[in-house]
């Protein structure tokens, strides 16, 4: 089956149960491009009533989906693959107007999720092997199976609007489960793009449904999602404010939450480390989309042997990095979104300055962007030590030697990325395990993941792990099997 939103139609569309529909009340909304202010995308704004019609969708697609043979379910999620690279131009040019980020953003995010969405479907039957486990009663025979779940309501930010779609549709639809998607309020158009995608590569009815909807309506929307007896998971990716949210109110329907929630990612740079790349990789962390993203680098640990010279190449570095109109082939990194994010910006950096800390390069908005930010000399008592920024800022804290290093570190509540730049690699691998943070990169960015790899944080910055095989599992569950043997055990009670 294709289902395709028309050129003539410049409304998105809700997709409930194989067709595109208005919103119950048949009102929509409109989301504004970054840069220019004007109008990026229009779509249906989604109240509860529309949310139980494809909650009722998807789950009256379960029972099929879920029996269906893996091997067809690969074939569909491979397709979905292809569909998205087949239509990653239009996907890039709709992530450009809905978050400013540029083209090579956009591109990126839609080349991930297509990998992710084969990923997946190589690990159809991966997902859903069981065990046979000795059972301490003689004869019987336990195996240990997994299975979907039901209903996986998916909620999607807007900051990396394609890729993080990866993080969850792709693994809870190739484990049997059923998807109600609810699209950002900013990036409407990109996740209905994805919604077609996935209908061009012929998934059934109620399979994958999307809903979108205004963003004074989201409390009411997501509220919904949560509270629908059908709906067994609940991946979620935002902020860790709303985060705190989303799991106080599954865990009052006794649902599992998958949460991505914010960073603070420090950078340790040793005495001996290599400095070009301990610098292109900070700046990388620290600026990508404009540091809108819950893996940016936001703190820089540096050892002071080494520091005055970092400090000095890196504050070069961010002076020279292009920005402004995302559609100016030579702009590197694009507007942030809001000028509430330029106010916040502008808040930390002036505080900071104020208690002492010291600029060295940028500080200042430009029009709807930020430029690229470098504090240093900040301390605890500041904003800016413990806030996560979400913009093109990050700071520089000088320290003497590895520990010290290790315990500025660890003196945050976000634990989800870290690096480590030493040569010396046994001290490295010491320092990663002893870190706070789901992940760790020696010689290596912040930034970035791979579909096999587990993905995740813990604290402030969420729990689950969407990625790799144990990502599969968080989209099932775990059922006991036995089977007595030809002499079944006696039951005295009963005799």
């Amino acid at each position: 089956m294709t289902v395709t939103l028309s050129s003539e139609n410049t409304v998105q569309r809700l997709l409930i149960d194989g067709t595109w529909q208005q919103a119950a009340d048949a009102h929509t909304y409109a989301a504004h491009d970054p840069f220019t202010g004007e109008v990026a995308s229009r779509a249906a704004a989604a109240v509860p009533a529309d949310v139980v019609r494809a909650v009722e969708a998807a789950e009256r697609a379960f029972p099929t989906w879920a029996a269906l043979a893996a091997n067809e379910r690969r074939r569909v999620l491979w397709t979905v693959g292809e569909r998205l690279e087949a239509r990653a131009d239009e996907m890039a040019a709709a992530i450009t107007t809905e978050t400013g980020g540029p083209a090579g953003w956009g591109r990126h995010n839609a080349s991930v999720l297509a990998e992710r969405f084969r990923h997946a479907a190589s690990a159809v039957h991966e997902a859903l092997t069981g065990e046979v486990i000795p059972s301490e009663t003689p004869g019987r025979t336990s195996v240990a199976i997994r299975k979907p779940v039901g209903v996986v309501a998916c909620v999607i930010p807007w900051n990396a609007p394609a890729l993080l779609v990866g993080n969850s549709v792709p693994n809870a639809l190739a484990v049997g489960n059923t998807v109600v998607m609810k699209a950002s309020e900013q990036t409407p158009r990109t996740h209905g793009l994805i919604a077609e995608c996935l209908t061009e590569a012929g998934l059934p009815a109620g399979v994958y449904n999307l809903v979108t909807n205004a963003p004074e309506n989201a409390p009411e929307v997501v509220d919904a999602l949560i509270a629908h007896p059908a709906v067994r998971r609940v991946h979620f990716t935002g902020s860790t404010l709303v985060g705190r949210i989303i799991a106080e109110r599954t865990a009052a329907h006794l649902k599992k939450a998958i949460l991505e929630l914010g960073g603070k990612a420090p950078v340790l740079v040793l005495a001996d480390a290599d400095l070009d790349q301990a610098v292109s990789a900070s700046a990388f962390g620290a600026f990508t989309h404009s540091g809108q993203g819950c893996l940016s680098t936001e703190r820089i640990i540096v050892d002071r042997a080494v520091a005055d010279e970092f400090n000095r190449r890196l504050a070069l570095l961010a002076t020279t990095v292009p920005f402004g109109d995302p559609l100016d082939p030579h702009a590197v990194l694009g507007p942030v979104v809001g000028s509430d994010t330029i106010s916040r910006l502008s808040d930390l950096v002036r505080e900071a300055v104020a208690a002492g800390a010291r600029l060295l390069a940028g500080g200042t908005p430009d029009g709807p962007c930020f430029a690229p930010t470098v504090l240093t000399g900040v301390t605890q008592d500041m904003r800016i030590y413990r806030e996560e920024s979400f913009g093109p800022l990050v700071t520089v804290i000088t320290v003497d030697g590895p520990e010290e290093a290790l315990r500025v570190a660890n003196d945050n509540d976000y634990w989800l990325a870290s690096a480590v730049f030493t040569r010396n690699i046994p001290l490295a691998i010491d320092l990663a395990q002893r870190i706070n943070a789901g992940r760790c990169h020696i010689y290596g960015t912040t930034l970035g993941a791979e579909p096999p790899m587990p993905f995740g944080g813990a604290r402030n910055s969420g729990y689950g792990r969407p990625g790799g095989r144990v990502g599969l599992q968080e989209f099932t569950e775990l059922q006991w099997i036995t089977i007595e043997g030809p002499q079944p055990p006696r039951h005295p009670d009963a005799e």
